[in-house]
């Protein structure tokens, strides 16, 4: 091959290439415009059907009670029958105080409470004494009423010596004395017992109050877990001498829980009480959901009850964006699966499709929001205490 002939056909590649080089560019091009219209178009779709649909936030973390324990008497700590991260049940004792001084003071109201039963059957049959002696007064009067009425018409016929007749109407006056003085004998008895059985005398009542008091004192040196849960923050120690109100340990109940979302306030817009929310905890991730409602939102900022609250009209001010803490209900169910505990991160998204709802929580209904029965129970176990006490001191009479 020449020289010639090798010039041209490079020539004739040449334009070749710079002619296919515009068409590949063209469909690169199209491409990628169709890719980013493709994109935006989905990113538009998503915001209208997904994301303008819901809110969501990482600052959420998980809330619940915690039961702090404490003394209700004073006493000095001689055993500890719970510690940190064991569970409770409602009723379990978790500390015993020493008791003695305690036993002492309820055996001596117990004496008291016997003493007062026996004080009352003892006014009682006083009472039926003084009415038998008040009958016997009656009985008395009737026939020295009886013997003058007979004697008198005997004086006009000076049958009988006005002496005698004398006599006998100083008997009437004197019964009548007699019984005068038996009914306030009987009227005084009756004033201590009248319009009450035994049982529920005041001075019984009186000491039942105080066996009551003292029972309730000694039992309180064992100290109850109010609700079931699990132990944290345990500080008593042994030989710790406690004071009423002093928090020896927490119980915190990790089945009725719920999470506090944070939100920024250009968010709340929409957010209403009984939207359903999603929920994801960063202990499980992903592939653990719950599902929640909102149930409530709170009543000021997180700063505005902080401890030293912003002072923006003071100094060089900054706008920073607030944020509301909204609750949410947690799913017991989920929980018995999954379990939480309190303070543990979570993302919430809330569905705010529906916002037609009350932006603020309605009245409650009244019913209180956490109950326990630990302590009425200890209170009616006094109370059959003390009528124990007071049928063994009743007579089988009075006690019939």
């Amino acid at each position: 091959m020449s020289a010639t002939d090798s010039a041209a056909k490079a020539q004739d590649n040449d334009s070749g290439m710079a002619a296919k080089d515009p068409a590949k560019r063209r469909r690169a091009l199209l491409i990628v415009t169709a890719v980013f219209i493709l994109a935006a178009v989905t990113w538009v779709l998503l915001w209208l059907f997904v994301f303008s649909r819901r809110e969501t936030t990482d600052n959420a973390y998980v809330g619940g009670n915690q039961v702090a324990i404490s003394a209700q008497v004073p006493g000095t700590v001689v055993a500890i029958l719970a510690d940190d991260t064991q569970r409770v049940e409602a009723g379990q004792v978790l500390v015993k105080l020493d008791s003695t001084d305690a036993d002492v003071r309820l055996h001596q109201v117990s004496g008291a409470l016997a003493q007062a039963v026996r004080q009352v059957r003892q006014q009682t049959e006083s009472a039926t004494s003084a009415d038998a002696q008040v009958a016997k007064a009656r009985v008395d009067l009737k026939k020295a009423q009886a013997d003058l009425a007979r004697r008198q018409p005997l004086i006009a016929e000076q049958a009988e010596a006005p002496e005698t007749v004398q006599h006998l109407r100083d008997s009437v006056d004197q019964a009548q004395a007699s019984l005068d003085a038996a009914l306030a004998e009987a009227a005084a008895s009756h004033a201590a017992i009248e319009g009450t059985q035994i049982a529920n005398n005041p001075a019984v009542e009186q000491a039942r109050a105080n066996f009551r008091a003292a029972w309730i004192a000694a039992q309180r040196n064992a100290i109850f877990a109010p609700v079931t849960g699990y132990v944290a923050q345990r500080s008593v120690q042994l030989g710790h001498s406690v004071q009423p109100g002093e928090q020896l340990m927490t119980v915190v109940p990790l089945h009725d829980l719920w999470v506090d979302a944070n939100f920024k306030e250009n968010q709340l817009r929409h957010i209403r009480v009984g939207q359903p929310a999603t929920l994801e905890a960063d202990i499980y991730g992903s592939g653990v959901q719950y599902h929640g409602k909102v149930i409530g939102l709170g009543a000021g900022t997180g700063s505005v009850f902080s401890l030293l609250p912003a002072q923006n009209a003071t100094g060089n001010w900054i706008k920073v964006i607030q944020r509301v803490p909204v609750r949410i209900a947690l799913d017991d169910k989920e929980l018995d699966q999954h379990p939480l505990r309190v303070g543990l991160s979570t993302t919430v998204s809330v569905d705010i499709t529906d916002d037609s709802g009350p932006k603020n929580a309605p009245v409650g209904n009244g019913k209180p929001i956490a109950t326990t029965d630990v302590y009425e129970q200890m209170a009616s176990k006094a109370d059959e205490e003390a009528e124990k006490i007071i049928r063994a001191n009743l007579s089988q009479r009075s006690a019939n």
